[in-house]
């Protein structure tokens, strides 16, 4: 089955790529590597909630943001190569978590992202990881992800 299919079949539907908030592209090809911009959980232009982790949102609320996000990175991805299908291979996901002072759960955080990365892709979607406590992120966003990809040309 495609992952075109797949992203179907989960009932999940990309919303439009998201524009760059600054001077700055989406995204930039070198070889079979796609690196992505940093990516924020934006619904319709805006972001979906604000604020940090283990202050304003719970555990729960990032992992859904850390979902919401991904979905714009795959819009982005879409967009770039045309299709989810030259997908060969995530290569890394970095998560940004913003968080309050003492929040330790940035890695339950972005599993709404490696989750949702391994769902679709299935073993395509494992990946290396980082997942690190911010103090602060744009827009006062409360995650943003980056990817490297390996695609096929």
């Amino acid at each position: 089955m495609s992952f075109e299919d797949r992203l179907t079949q989960m009932g999940l539907e990309l919303p439009l790529p998201p524009k760059p908030v600054a001077t700055y592209v989406p995204a930039v090809q070198a070889g079979e590597l796609l690196f992505l911009s940093g990516v924020l959980p934006f619904r319709d232009g805006k972001l979906t909630l604000a604020g940090k982790l283990g202050q304003d949102l719970t555990v729960e609320q990032g992992y859904e943001e850390s979902r919401v996000a991904l979905l714009n990175a795959l819009a982005i991805v879409r967009s770039h190569l045309g299709t989810l299908d030259r997908v060969k291979q995530v290569v890394r996901l970095v998560g940004h978590v913003a968080s309050a002072d003492g929040f330790v759960q940035q890695p339950a955080v972005i599993n709404g992202a490696s989750d949702l990365l391994v769902k679709l892709f299935g073993e395509a979607g494992r990946h290396a990881r980082v997942a690190v406590g911010a103090v602060q992120l744009p827009l006062n966003a409360p995650v943003e992800l980056e990817l490297i990809l390996q695609v096929s040309s």
